[in-house]
Order: structure tokens, then sequence, then C-alpha cells
């Protein structure tokens, strides 16, 4: 009897974050023409049917760069049709020998779904460091939690399709390596902060495209 109480209980709170634009009204297409706030962007006052689908994730991105990996976005900049619903998805798309880096996405959790190849993937807690690793082939499916350092590569001998869904509209990206050798932060601040040689920043930052 208490299972069968709890249960209900248990669903409404899983669904809340998906249901507080409900609450108050149906949908907000963004109005990407306006700036966008901490609570979304406002709402485009005509919208049609053309809102609420995206067409963008069709295609292949392209791989051909350093990482071998591309991400397509359907986030609200792409698809206002999400704005205030907490969701948005994406596709990833990773060559023969391609990676996705360590990166975290700071507004939302990610869902991953492999559709494609095979890819290697794990995350890291924040507070143990404690990692978690998983090999996944085609029809499975990993999730990350909200800002956790996370990767993905290909593990396989084919190209990998995954596609991602996101627990926001724009849940924001930052690869741990740019962020630190693809900017003008001084190699000197650099070393002292990750303990790597003068030698090793300055090749990272060459070839990512820092400078100073």
């Amino acid at each position: 009897m208490a299972k069968a109480v709890m249960l209900p209980v248990l669903l409404s709170f899983l669904l809340l974050p998906f249901s507080s634009m409900a609450l108050t009204q149906d949908f907000c297409v963004a109005d990407l023409t306006c700036s966008d706030t901490p609570a979304g962007y406002p709402c485009k006052a005509s919208v049609g049917a053309g809102d609420f689908a995206y067409h963008g994730l069709a295609a292949a991105g392209n791989t051909s760069n350093l990482i071998k990996a591309a991400v397509t976005p359907a986030f609200v900049g792409q698809f206002p049709g999400v704005n205030g619903l907490g969701i948005s998805a994406a596709r990833l798309d990773i060559a023969v020998g391609g990676v996705v880096p360590l990166h975290t996405h700071p507004a939302a959790s990610e869902l991953l779904f492999v559709t494609q190849g095979t890819v290697a993937a794990g995350f890291i807690t924040s507070s143990s460091n404690t990692v978690y690793t998983r090999t996944l082939y085609a029809g499975d499916i990993m999730v990350f939690p909200q800002g956790l350092l996370h990767y993905q590569y290909n593990a396989g001998q084919s190209a990998a399709v995954a596609l991602v869904a996101f627990s926001g509209p724009n849940p924001g990206l930052q690869i741990t390596d740019y962020a630190l050798f693809a900017n003008n932060l001084p190699s000197a601040i650099v070393e002292k902060v990750t303990f790597l040689d003068d030698a090793q920043v300055k090749k990272l930052k060459s070839v990512l495209g820092g400078s100073g």
C-alpha cells in the first residue's frame, strides 16, 4: 500500500522540472530578436507549427577538425520552441579516432543515446573524483549529471553517432582543454595552476590557438 501511494508522489517530483511552464501557459516560443535572460527568452507574439519542429539534426556534422567530432545543437537558439520547457537536444558525430574532450554542461544534465557505432564515455564526480565509465553500443544510453566533467570518444572502427537530450533549453558547454589553453591567460599562470611545465603549456596553446 505504501509503495502504491509513493509512486504518484515520485512521478510528480520527476515531472516538476518539465511542467513548470505548463503550470501557467502552454508554451513560450522564444523571440530570438530579444536578449536571453535567466528566465529564458520573451515569448514570440505569433507562432506556427514550424516553431515546434526542427530538421537541423538530420545531417551529419563536420568532423574534419582537431577532435574529429562535431556537436550539432538544437538548443533554444536554434530551436525556439524549447524555450521555457526545460529540454533541448543535440546530435553528436564522432569519426574514427575522434574524441569529445573533458567538458561540462553547467546548466543541464545530459542523456546520450547511441544510434550508430561504439562510444566510450565516462564522467567524474565532484565530491570524490570517482570515475564512472562505460562502452556504449547502438541502442545504449548513458546519463551525465549536470555540471560534472565528462567525455566521449569513438571506440570502434566506424563512425559513431548519438542523439543527446538535455534537461535545459540552453545547457552551456565548457571544454576543459580549450578553457585552459585556447585563451590569452599568461603561460606562467597556466603552469602554476596546472603543474605543467612551460614547454607543455606553450605546445598546447599552439595546438589550440591560445596566446600569452
